[in-house]
């Protein structure tokens, strides 16, 4: 059998270390009750080849690079149908997965922030994510209100999953080698069903706050809701990193209201 080129331009580091491929499925939790697990940019297979002995679940795999699925169709002939020819940020899960999955991969780091909010759109199907991304970008992920590493990522994550870190890779475990190190996390639903406030003016109040994350709420939020009608709250006197995912939904609805008041 022969092997798979990795492509620069698709972001490609094949993880080669099994103990860390072993770790990586053993985190998944199908006690959660999901039947199907889809892993994302498998290359060679080596996740998949632990993925593949469960019975707990059924695996699927999806990628964008010819070569792997020609390598993959042939070291899997048993997968069929379940071997998908495609780019997972555009892909219509509804056609392929039920109530309940969850994703797993060593995700190309060139598409990590687009391949986390793909997961977050489709967050009522995805009840569990485990999956390597690069070290600085699992921090994000994981960073709590407080830390320099806490922004937008942290909070649009944390509001709908409990995010952990669970182990970190060298660039040895890969090849080639990247040149950074890499941090493996887990992604488990939390209770909400949905935020109790607007969603979508959550969203917006979010990436306002950190895209001037060196001001004042009171300032950098200016441009969501005028400084008058803002109340006295003071979280409006704090920056965007000081905040909890409830400390937004708070301000959401305060500006919510305010907007709300002025249209009426």
């Amino acid at each position: 059998m022969s092997t798979v080129r990795a492509k620069k331009h698709l972001g490609q580091h094949f993880l080669n270390d099994k103990s860390a491929a072993q770790k990586i499925v053993e985190a998944l939790e199908p006690t959660l009750g999901f039947k199907h697990v889809l892993e994302v940019g498998p290359g060679m297979g080596v996740l998949s080849d632990f993925l593949l002995q469960k019975d707990a679940y059924e695996t699927w795999l999806i990628d964008v690079d010819d070569e792997s699925i020609v390598f993959l169709a042939d070291k899997y002939p048993q997968l069929d149908n379940r071997l998908i020819h495609g780019d997972f940020l555009t892909l219509d899960f509804s056609r392929f997965f039920g109530d309940k999955m969850a994703v797993i991969g060593n995700f190309p780091y060139n598409i990590s922030s687009q391949i986390l909010f793909k997961i977050l759109e489709e967050r009522q199907r995805v009840v569990q994510m485990v999956g390597m991304f690069q070290k600085e970008v699992a921090e994000r992920c994981v960073a709590k209100p407080g830390n320099k590493e806490y922004g937008i990522l942290s909070v649009f994550l944390q509001a709908y999953y409990d995010v952990r870190y669970l182990f970190t890779v060298k660039a040895g475990a890969f090849n080639p080698p990247p040149k950074v190190l890499s941090g493996v996390i887990k992604m488990t639903r939390n209770d909400r069903d949905r935020l109790d406030c607007d969603e979508k003016l959550f969203w917006r109040v979010v990436k306002a706050a950190f895209n001037q994350r060196r001001k004042t709420l009171r300032n950098a939020l200016s441009a969501v809701v005028p400084k008058d009608r803002m109340s006295n709250n003071p979280l409006y006197e704090l920056r965007a990193e000081r905040l909890s995912v409830e400390d937004f939904v708070t301000l959401t609805n305060e500006i919510a209201n305010a907007i709300y008041q002025n249209d009426r």
